[in-house]
């Protein structure tokens, strides 16, 4: 994931970037599920890499834009931006459990109690599943309407027809040289 995330820094294909994006989620769903996140990592995979990826390819299939021109300003002040902000959140992880600590908080209190009870509260063999629906279905059910509501966001925003010229104009004329040959031979406005 960081060579990813370094690859973006000098990349100015914008294809390139999408399909990078496209990586970048996948390789984070790898990861979820290393840490037994399945159901995130399902989500990252289909949100992340799935719709994001066609959005995005969608998006350059409309502007038509491949290539950015590299840019003149220097990079030392957005490189130290991300680097405060790095550090703040590397810091902020050190008051974490360690991973796979057994006498994390969330190890007492919660899970257990999932484990135990969601096959008789609930009546779902599968833990996940009882989780998402059942005890966290209002949650659920606000992350999925963000999802859709982003969703036909960005539908309407790329359903909108390109500005149409009005009949008689040619593109790619100045405003006073816009001329169409009229049927006897003279030049009309």
């Amino acid at each position: 994931m960081a060579v990813i995330g370094f690859a973006y820094i000098f990349l100015r294909n914008l294809f390139a970037v999408v399909m990078l994006s496209g990586m970048f989620s996948l390789t984070a769903a790898v990861l979820y599920v290393v840490m037994d996140a399945v159901d995130v990592a399902f989500t990252e995979a289909a949100v992340g890499a799935g719709i994001a990826t066609v959005l995005g390819l969608a998006t350059l299939g409309l502007i038509g834009v491949v290539n950015e021109k590299p840019s003149k300003r220097g990079f030392i002040g957005p490189f130290l931006v991300v680097l405060i902000t790095g550090a703040v959140l590397i810091n902020a992880t050190l008051d974490m459990p360690d991973y796979g600590d057994p006498d994390a908080p969330i190890h007492h209190h919660v899970a257990p109690r999932y484990i135990e009870e969601s096959g008789r509260e609930v009546g779902v063999p599968n833990i996940v599943t009882s989780v998402l629906a059942s005890y966290r279905g209002y949650d659920t059910l606000g992350e999925v309407t963000v999802i859709f509501t982003a969703a036909c966001g960005v539908l309407v925003l790329l359903g909108r027809s390109r500005r149409r010229r009005p009949e008689g104009r040619m593109s790619g004329q100045d405003e006073g040289d816009r001329r169409t040959v009229a049927g006897d031979g003279e030049a009309a406005e």
